[in-house]
């Protein structure tokens, strides 16, 4: 009997299944979200939520198993050193899985699932110190204003032109 079995089969076999949700946990780690259908989706949850409670382990037997299931050192190293670190606070729930709707193609359900404790993807921008410094000049409202009505008319100039070509 299959009490309590409750494998979703994605219409594969074992050995496909293992490696796609393997493929769908080490590209969730490395992008930190990924967009694929609701199936796979749920599907990838409870594998996701199983390394990431390796990485927070940490020790030598865990990192061997997220290296044996995710089959990439470098994704394993990531996901002990950057991802599991930010959950170390929460007892579980690592995943969120957001519904975007149908597919355009074939009206499969899409979703996006990612992690809930995200770094913070901080924009820097490289301006030279000295620039900073200087104060920026303050530009008079009043030739602005004098420019925006200088447009319309010479729109409406190019029209009557091009009325008058068409006319002749």
């Amino acid at each position: 009997m299959r009490h309590r079995r409750n494998t979703t089969k994605l219409k594969r076999t074992a050995a496909h299944r293992r490696s796609l949700l393997a493929n769908l946990a080490c590209s969730l780690i490395e992008h930190g979200s990924i967009r694929t259908t609701l199936a796979k989706a749920k599907a990838l949850r409870p594998v996701a939520e199983k390394m990431i409670g390796l990485g927070k382990r940490g020790d030598l037997h865990a990192r061997r198993q997220a290296v044996a299931f995710l089959r990439q050192k470098d994704i394993a190293k990531k996901l002990f050193d950057e991802v599991a670190p930010l959950s170390k606070d929460r007892p579980g729930g690592y995943c969120r899985i957001t519904k975007l709707g149908p597919r355009m193609t074939d009206s499969a359900p899409m979703a996006v699932i990612e992690w809930v404790d995200q770094p913070a993807e901080v924009e820097t921008v490289d301006a030279p110190e000295e620039a900073a410094a200087e104060p920026t000049p303050v530009v008079a409202e009043a030739p602005a204003a004098e420019e925006a009505e200088a447009k319309p008319a010479k729109k409406k100039a190019t029209k009557k032109a091009k009325a008058e070509a068409d006319a002749e």
